[in-house]
C-alpha cells in the first residue's frame, strides 16, 4: 500500500460515516415538518408525541452529521492538496454557497426548533421546522452540485493545469447534476422512511406503542408506494444520462467487457465473477438482450464496452458491479414488500400480518445499505480520475508518506468507533423507548417556562416508557 492507496481509503471510510448522517437528516426534518403540521391540524396528542420522539433522534444525527462533515473536508487540504490547488476556484465557492444558504438557515433555525417549543408561537416553531427542513434540500443542491462537477466538469477552461470558471451555470448545472440531485433526495427519503417503518414493525411485533407505531407503519407504506417506483424512474434516467457522459462507469455496472456483435443486444447479467486481469467475466447468469433493452431502451441496443478504453483507464470492475446489484436488489425488495403491505393494509389485516411487522423491521437498514452501494458505485466508476477526463486521482493526492497517512488512518478509525458508536448507541437507545406522552415543561418562578430539551429523559427504561 501506498500514499495514494491509503488516502483513497481513507477518504471513502469518512465519507462512508458522513453520507449515512446527512441522508437520515434530509428526510427526517421533512418527516418532523409534517408530523408538526398534522399536530397543529389536528390538536392530536399522538402527533405531538411522535414528533419530540423523532426530534430526539434528528438532534444527535444532525450533530453528527456536522462532526463527519468537518473531518472530510479537512481531508480535502491535508491528503487531496493538488486537487484543493487546481480545482479549488470552482469547488471551494460551491461549498461556501452551501455554507452562506444553507447552513446559516439551518443554525439560524435550529436551536429555535429544539429549544423553542412553547417559548415561541406555535406557527412560528412550526416555521422553524420547515426551514431547518429547506436547509437541508439546500445542502444536498450545493455538495451534489460539487460532486456532479467532478463527475460531468463544464463551464471551466485549464491554464496552467488549473481550473478556472467560465461560466457559473455550466458549473452549478452539469449534465448529471438534475438527475444524481433527484435520486440522491429520494434515496434519502427513503432511508428515513424504512427507518421509520421499520422501527414501527418492532414496535408492533412486541406490543409496544400500538397506536404510534401503526400510523407510522401505514405512513411508510403510502410513502414507499409513491416514491419508490419514482426512485426506479428516476435510477433509469440517471443510468441513461451516465451512459452518455460516463460510458466506462456504466460498462463496469454491467460487466461489460466488449460489445456483442450487431443484431444480438446486449445481455443483463445478472452474476458474474469479474476478472479485472484477463478482462472478462467467470461464472455468468445472463439474460439475453435485456440489458440492451434496459439501458437503450431498443431490442438490439448496446453501450460501449471496457475495450474502448486502454486498462489503467478502466475503473476497477468488480467493487462497481456488485455495489450496484446490491443497490438494485434493496430497491426491488423496498418495491415488493410496499406492494405487499399496501395490500394488507387494504384487506384491513396490516396490524396482524406478523411477517410484515418483522420484514420491515428486517429492511430497517437498507437504505442507508443501498446510498453507500450507490455512492460506491458512483465513487469507484469515477475512477482514475478525480476530475472526469481532466485530473487523475493519482495527480490530486499530496506528496504525503505512506506511514503519516496511515497513522492518520488508524486514529480516524479509532476515533470515528468511539465516537459514533457511542452516538448509534444512544441513538438506538431511544428508539427502543419509544414515543412516550411528551410532559409540559416546569413552570419557574418568575412563570416563564423552561426550554423544552429532546434530548432529555432517554435514560428511562423502556418498561417505564410502555407504562
Amino acid at each position: 500500500m501506498d500514499a495514494l492507496l491509503l488516502s483513497r481509503i481513507q477518504f471513502g471510510f469518512v465519507i462512508s460515516f458522513h453520507v449515512l448522517f446527512p441522508a437520515f437528516t434530509i428526510g427526517l426534518s421533512s418527516w418532523l415538518a409534517f408530523l408538526e403540521f398534522r399536530w397543529l391540524r389536528t390538536r392530536d396528542p399522538v402527533w405531538k408525541d411522535l414528533y419530540f420522539f423523532w426530534l430526539k433522534i434528528f438532534a444527535v444525527s444532525f450533530g453528527m452529521g456536522v462532526v463527519s462533515g468537518i473531518v472530510m473536508s479537512f481531508q480535502i487540504g491535508t491528503n487531496w492538496s493538488v486537487f484543493a490547488e487546481r480545482a479549488g476556484a470552482v469547488i471551494g465557492p460551491l461549498l461556501g454557497f452551501e455554507v452562506l444558504t444553507a447552513f446559516f438557515l439551518e443554525a439560524t433555525f435550529l436551536g429555535v426548533m429544539l429549544f423553542g417549543w412553547k417559548r415561541v408561537p406555535d406557527r412560528l416553531h412550526f416555521l422553524s421546522t420547515c426551514m431547518v427542513a429547506l436547509g437541508t434540500l439546500i445542502s444536498t443542491f450545493w455538495i451534489l452540485s460539487a460532486n456532479s462537477w467532478m463527475q460531468t466538469p463544464r463551464g471551466f477552461e485549464l491554464v496552467d493545469g488549473m481550473f478556472h470558471v467560465t461560466s457559473w451555470r455550466e458549473v452549478i448545472f452539469n449534465p448529471s447534476f438534475p438527475y444524481r440531485l433527484v435520486h440522491m433526495t429520494l434515496a434519502a427519503f427513503l432511508t428515513t422512511c424504512f427507518v421509520i417503518g421499520g422501527v414501527s414493525g418492532w414496535y408492533l411485533r412486541r406490543g409496544l406503542h400500538r397506536d404510534p407505531a401503526l400510523r407510522m407503519l401505514k405512513l411508510s407504506i403510502a410513502f414507499a408506494l409513491i416514491v419508490v417506483p419514482l426512485q426506479i424512474l428516476a435510477g433509469d434516467l440517471h443510468g441513461l444520462n451516465t451512459a452518455e457522459h460516463q460510458p466506462l462507469k456504466v460498462a463496469a455496472m454491467e460487466g461489460h467487457w466488449e460489445r456483442q456483435p450487431e443484431g444480438e443486444g446486449m445481455p443483463l447479467l445478472l452474476w458474474a465473477v469479474p476478472d479485472q486481469a484477463a478482462a472478462t467475466n467467470r461464472q455468468e447468469i445472463a439474460i439475453p438482450r435485456l440489458g440492451g433493452l434496459i439501458l437503450t431502451h431498443t431490442w438490439d441496443g448496446q453501450i460501449e464496452a471496457l475495450d474502448i478504453a486502454l486498462p489503467e483507464d478502466r475503473p476497477p470492475v468488480a467493487p462497481v458491479f456488485y455495489a450496484f446489484r446490491v443497490m438494485v436488489g434493496l430497491g426491488m425488495a423496498m418495491l415488493l414488500l410496499a406492494l405487499a403491505s399496501g395490500l394488507r393494509w387494504r384487506q384491513g389485516r396490516l396490524e396482524s400480518a406478523r411477517g410484515l411487522h418483522l420484514a420491515w423491521n428486517v429492511m430497517l437498514p437498507s437504505g442507508f445499505v443501498a446510498i453507500l452501494a450507490g455512492w460506491f458505485v458512483t465513487e469507484i466508476g469515477r475512477q482514475p480520475w478525480v476530475v472526469y477526463g481532466q485530473l487523475r486521482t493519482a495527480d490530486a493526492v499530496s506528496d504525503i508518506t505512506t506511514a503519516s497517512v496511515a497513522i492518520s488512518l488508524g486514529v480516524y478509525m479509532f476515533a470515528y468507533a468511539v465516537v459514533f458508536g457511542f452516538g448509534t448507541a444512544y441513538i438506538l437507545k431511544m428508539l427502543r423507548r419509544g414515543p412516550l406522552p411528551h410532559e409540559p415543561e416546569p413552570e419557574t418562578e418568575g412563570g416563564d417556562r423552561t426550554p423544552a430539551r429532546p434530548l432529555s429523559a432517554a435514560d428511562a427504561t423502556l418498561e417505564e416508557g410502555t407504562r
